[in-house]
């Protein structure tokens, strides 16, 4: 069963989940989600000159892509040990600590915000959507990505891996955040909620691709490097945590490519974006 969280009972548990995670994050999750980099950029229309803000930046994947295409890049993360990574890896970005939905910048700062991944860890999204575009000038661009349950495989391994071990799920986390809860077509979702948001032109579409890895640093990537899935596992005894990885493992098994000591685990997101009204 699904349980869904308050906003501020949501906002707490990822401001504290996300502590010491970035470096398990950088170099393992944040590959996967590497895969929606380029088409993000795309949909914002991120050029040379542009005002970019990169929101929920991580290890600063959204904006090292920006900055090659000669934009102004400013980024924000909730966590200060990644918006420290973001800044290494970006010397010539502007990198703040800062979240979602109270940012630092003054109305109508850039010509272009761009997510990867961000909204859906948002207690308040329909606050984070106000608040983008607050920051967004008129006839700005957004982009935003968040997962497409029904194709994330990906991730999805380890939820049935918990579940195969017979462990009762713990009753002090939640199991899914509010953005988009519930909704069984997220892409006409997604429209629905950023035309409410007031923006115009509202677009949404499902991206897919195979997310090929090593099973066993999957496995300790998300353990060490997730908030959520990582604090169910982590917390068990080594018994108990080695027989979900037993069931991890079976999980994968179909998913493997000859040869090769990798899997080829199915991912799907929402790419959403739309404009900033000019009147």
């Amino acid at each position: 069963m699904i349980k869904v969280w308050d906003a501020a009972a949501f906002d707490a548990f990822e401001r504290t989940g996300w502590a010491g995670r970035s470096e398990a994050y950088e170099n393992g999750f944040a590959r996967l989600t590497a895969h929606t980099v380029i088409p993000l950029l795309d949909l914002a229309g991120v050029a040379g000159g542009d005002a970019v803000l990169d929101v929920g930046t991580g290890p600063g994947l959204v904006a090292s892509a920006a900055l090659a295409r000669a934009a102004r890049v400013t980024a924000v993360d909730a966590s200060a040990e990644m918006a420290a990574r973001a800044q290494a890896a970006c010397p010539d970005a502007e990198v703040h600590a800062a979240a979602l939905p109270d940012l630092p910048f003054p109305d109508a700062s850039f010509d272009a915000v761009v997510g990867n991944f961000v909204i859906n860890h948002l207690g308040a999204p329909e606050a984070g959507l106000a608040e983008l575009f607050r920051v967004l000038r008129p006839g700005g661009r957004l982009a935003l990505t968040c997962w497409d349950r029904a194709s994330m495989r990906a991730t999805a391994v380890f939820g049935e891996a918990v579940a195969a071990s017979g462990i009762p799920y713990p009753p002090d986390l939640p199991t899914a955040g509010p953005f988009l809860a519930g909704a069984d077509d997220r892409p006409a979702a997604f429209r629905e909620l950023l035309a409410e948001a007031g923006f115009t032109e509202p677009r949404a579409e499902g991206l897919e691709w195979l997310h090929r890895v090593d099973p066993d640093e999957w496995w300790a990537s998300v353990v060490a490097g997730t908030p959520l899935t990582g604090s169910v596992i982590a917390r068990q005894n080594p018994a108990t945590a080695a027989a979900i990885k037993h069931h991890y493992d079976t999980a994968v098994a179909p998913y493997r490519e000859p040869g090769t000591g990798l899997v080829a685990l199915p991912a799907g997101a929402v790419l959403a974006g739309a404009r900033r009204p000019t009147g």
